[in-house]
């Protein structure tokens, strides 16, 4: 095949990508397509795909290719710092998310998630997680033209842009749909749309309800009476990845978005792509091959382009999906809804067990840290993990979820359940950070459990991602309840408009929003100062204390970062005896006042101390 490519006259540089990647590639096709007849001229097809790609490739981004591939470390850096939002509720418009660049620079971002912003069905579109078109963007946002602008712009001001990748479905308005419901030659396989109940009965025997207030089960009814694959709203058709056309589409899709400047692909629910009968449909092997395949081809055609995992699954299967020829970057889930965990039990140890022996990753990957996202709260802890700290799993879900919708006595959270489950008793948890933590409800300690949870999120290695507005203290927007694309969603509640007072109140120490901008910005200028905090390396560290969690950030010539945060209630004590293994003499980062580990540590009550420090 690469002769093929001498043939058709593809540039030195791109022989050399397919060179290193190809075998790769061809290898992986025929894992997942060695059985069919077209197997293998859909892979010739996919190589001329990125040849074609690779030609149209903006002389800037070749450059940017250069540029990653010389540092493939770029994004472990301790300056890095993500920023997430929804175009139209933070600034309206595209054009106006880069008047917002300004701000982004003060915050310091380097990588920024706009929210799925491509053409969508009118109405409810899953918060635009239904694609119609991934070439168009959708038009009360502005245009593809419009977003590749704001990608260079971007990258000018030192961010990257990040958006959606969402390959497990489309919209049923999407043109394949369409076609595969007529029965178009080409699209008839597109889908997985079956004649009758005998195979999504069959498949439903081992699958879960990922909805179940949109609809029972996996599939939903077409108006023709036959049934289609929609794992999550009924508007959103899984496709067929086991048809190599599709993965060809997709590729194409792919490449189409690397080209207008798009640096990292959020890859949507990756736990889903594959199916197999008499299995959970989840996490299978195929799953891990088709993000390799799709790896290849970017590295042939876009090489500086990173994909990140969305798998909010259990922590031995999140870590699967993560490693240089998969998902380089990847959400920490189990951090995420560990923090939270933490401060409901005023107990850290489930935390920190989760620390010692769930964080580490393979060389070159790094984890997406977030105190909390556009999504729900699942408490994705493993029940065996649990278990060894005499915690029962299913109970203590329960606990949690009522603790954090307001249902426990003493909850200083005020979350809305989403998507509770009568009959299993499954529910998980919307909210701002604000409103979970106990700003909203005027709790005493809810500035600090804020400030607690994103300082956990900036140290423990990777990228720290803050969803806009959570900087000022945004509270809960219960006028979602009000709006009919959004009422029956509760996961609006914590997607607000963006909070204008609150950002005109970051300067005003007398407000929420002033404190909490205040402190932050103090926490992120000091990880941007802190080499410690690059790359993923993280040493547990025992406090002998129940309600801490605490670890080290290895630097150079001897020293660490120390990183201590007390999740109770009240001040608690590291003895000195804990920490004689390191110096006596101290830097507390945050204050720069030098400290005395020989009389121990005090931590405040929702305190956290950065601690740089050196081994005796």
């Amino acid at each position: 095949m690469l002769g093929e490519l001498n043939s058709v006259g593809a540039d030195r540089e791109f022989l050399a990508h397919a060179e290193l990647h190809l075998p790769r590639l061809h290898e992986l096709f025929v894992r997942l397509y060695g059985e069919r007849p077209d197997g293998l001229e859909r892979l010739a097809s996919v190589v001329e795909l990125a040849r074609r790609s690779w030609t149209e490739r903006p002389r800037a981004l070749k450059s940017l290719d250069r540029e990653r591939d010389s540092t493939p470390d770029w994004f472990e850096s301790e300056r890095m710092l993500g920023g997430v939002c929804y175009v139209d509720r933070y600034a309206g418009g595209l054009s106006s998310i880069r008047d917002r660049i300004p701000y982004f620079r003060e915050l310091g971002l380097t990588y920024l998630h706009l929210m799925p912003l491509f053409d969508s069905p009118e109405g409810n579109s899953d918060g635009g997680y239904a694609v119609s078109s991934y070439r168009r963007v959708n038009p009360a946002l502005g245009t593809m033209e419009e977003l590749a602008s704001l990608a260079a712009d971007l990258r000018r001001a030192g961010i990257s842009l990040v958006v959606d990748f969402i390959f497990n479905h489309t919209s049923n308005e999407h043109e394949w749909a369409k076609k595969a419901v007529a029965g178009e030659p080409g699209f008839e396989d597109f889908y997985l749309i079956y004649p009758d109940r005998e195979m999504p009965d069959a498949f439903e025997r081992t699958t879960r309800e990922i909805f179940p207030d949109d609809h029972p089960g996996s599939f939903v009814q077409l108006d023709d009476g036959r049934w289609v694959w929609a794992t999550f709203y009924h508007f959103q058709w899984d496709l067929n990845y086991a048809n190599p056309a599709v993965f060809e589409a997709m590729a194409g899709e792919m490449l189409f978005l690397a080209n207008q400047g798009v640096e990292i692909l959020r890859m949507d629910a990756v736990a889903f792509i594959w199916k197999r009968l008499g299995t959970t449909c989840e996490s299978l092997p195929e799953a891990h091959l088709l993000l390799q395949a799709f790896n290849a081809v970017l590295r042939m055609a876009a090489p500086g382009l990173l994909f990140k995992s969305e798998a909010i699954v259990h922590p031995d299967e999140v870590v699967s999906y993560v490693s240089p020829d998969e998902c380089q970057i990847s959400y920490n889930p189990l951090q995420m809804a560990l923090t939270w965990e933490a401060l409901a039990t005023r107990d850290g140890r489930l935390l920190q067990q989760a620390l010692e022996r769930r964080h580490a990753l393979p060389d070159g990957t790094a984890w997406v840290n977030y105190v909390r996202s556009h999504d729900d709260i699942g408490w994705t802890f493993a029940d065996e993990d649990a278990a060894e700290l005499g915690i029962d799993g299913y109970p203590h879900r329960r606990f949690l979820n009522d603790f954090y919708v307001g249902r426990s006595d003493g909850t200083f959270a005020r979350g809305v359940p989403f998507q509770e489950n009568p009959r299993t008793g499954d529910a998980r948890v919307t909210g701002t950070t604000a409103s979970l933590a106990g700003i909203e409800a005027g709790d005493a300690g809810g500035e600090d459990r804020v400030v607690l949870a994103h300082a956990l999120a900036l140290s423990t290695g990777g990228i720290p991602l803050l969803y806009l507005g959570d900087e000022v203290a945004q509270l809960n927007d219960y006028g979602y309840a009000d709006r009919p694309a959004e009422a029956g969603d509760s996961r609006w509640v914590h997607r607000p408009f963006r909070p204008e007072q609150n950002y005109a109140d970051r300067t005003d120490a007398a407000t929420p929003a002033g404190r909490v901008f205040s402190r932050l910005s103090r926490l992120l200028a000091v990880r941007r100062a802190t080499p410690e905090f690059a790359g993923n390396e993280l040493v547990a560290f025992d406090a002998h204390v129940g309600s801490v969690v605490a670890f080290l950030r290895p630097g150079d010539g001897g020293f660490a970062v120390l990183v201590a945060a007390n999740v109770a209630d009240s001040a608690v004590e590291i003895d000195a005896l804990t920490l004689s293994g390191l110096a006596p003499e101290a830097l507390d980062l945050v204050t720069g006042d030098p400290v005395w580990l020989g009389a121990g540590v005090t931590l405040g009550a929702h305190g956290e101390r950065w601690l740089r420090v050196r081994a005796r």
